[in-house]
């Protein structure tokens, strides 16, 4: 079960055409939102963009008030020139079709609309939008046994001594993080540096801080090694 949420555009001025465009939408899709009219859309893909949110695709009529559907098109993918949309319109006019070559129009949908066009065309774009989406890679890994004390839980962040838990700070809790990755590797102080504070000008002194609030916590059986003149090892 795929836990992509889908997000749609409508922009339709017909109230008719709009609601039952909507309601077929709602049906397939996680997020449905409305516009009726070219400008109203516009302005609505603006607002998302910027809050870095984009809709898989747009449904537009072309003749509109305000602004007609492909000059809203045209705009949008100046913005986003990945945007797909599907076009609706009752006009099968040589100028429009020419204008959406360049445009990522993925379907079109004739007036009067078949419910069962509809759906079928709907349920594969939704199905092509979930395929191109990345699956998350679900990492199964398992508790990190540091010595006959200690234990790591990697996918918690956690540190165990037996049972109980370990209370480290965040700073901490990303310094053994990075340590455990490299168990049996020596980290340098510019690596751990990064890890931690992702900058590698943090003072060394602010470093040795760290460890040794870390090394305090650790000390009924202490696994973090200095390496003199090189960095820190957990062996």
């Amino acid at each position: 079960m795929s836990d992509r949420i889908t997000r749609v555009l409508l922009v339709e001025d017909e109230e008719d055409a709009r609601e039952i465009l909507g309601f077929y939408l709602d049906t397939i899709f996680d997020e449905v939102e409305v516009a009726s009219d070219g400008q109203e859309g516009f302005n609505k893909f603006l607002e998302n963009s910027k809050q870095d949110k984009y809709f898989d695709v747009i449904v537009t009529d072309i003749q509109m008030p305000n602004k007609d559907g492909l000059t809203m098109l045209e705009e949008i993918a100046s913005h986003h020139e990945e945007q797909k949309f599907i076009i609706v319109s009752a006009f099968k006019d040589e100028e429009y079709l020419f204008r959406s070559i360049n445009l990522n129009v993925i379907s079109y949908f004739v007036k009067p609309l078949v419910v069962e066009n509809i759906m079928q065309i709907l349920k594969k774009v939704k199905k092509s939008i979930l395929e191109s989406t990345p699956t998350k890679i679900e990492t199964d890994e398992k508790p990190i046994k540091i010595n006959s004390t200690y234990i790591f839980d990697k996918k918690k962040n956690l540190l165990y001594d037996g049972k109980e838990i370990v209370n480290l700070s965040k700073k901490e809790t990303l310094l053994l993080g990075a340590m455990v990755s490299k168990k049996g590797e020596i980290n340098s102080n510019e690596s751990l540096k990064k890890e931690v504070w992702n900058d590698i000008n943090t003072s060394d002194a602010t470093l040795r801080t760290v460890i040794k609030r870390v090394k305090d916590k650790i000390s009924k059986n202490d696994f973090i090694v200095s390496k003199k003149g090189l960095g820190y090892i957990i062996e």
